[in-house]
């Protein structure tokens, strides 16, 4: 995992209070498979990357279901929305 992904994955384990990260999770690994997550996981994840970066979601977009797919496409939008705000 990049330096990127391993701090949005910081994110992600605070806001939802995951104590443990399966051994065999990976930045492709399915972040809904893996950790057991339902839509209001989704809303607490969405809602602490905005906080922390200042990144916004549309629950009406229909690329949401490929953004949050993995860790990796997570933070590469992530990354994307604040470049382009800067």
């Amino acid at each position: 995992m990049t330096e990127f992904e391993n701090e949005v994955m910081s994110v992600i384990r605070d806001a939802l209070m995951l104590n443990d990260v399966p051994a065999s999770f990976t930045a492709e690994s399915g972040l809904f498979e893996s950790f057991g997550l339902d839509s209001v996981d989704a809303l607490e994840m969405v809602m602490a990357i905005k906080r922390r970066y200042g990144v916004e979601f549309n629950a009406e977009d229909e690329k949401n279901k490929a953004v949050f797919a993995t860790l990796r496409s997570l933070a590469a939008y992530v990354a994307e929305r604040r470049a382009a705000q800067a």
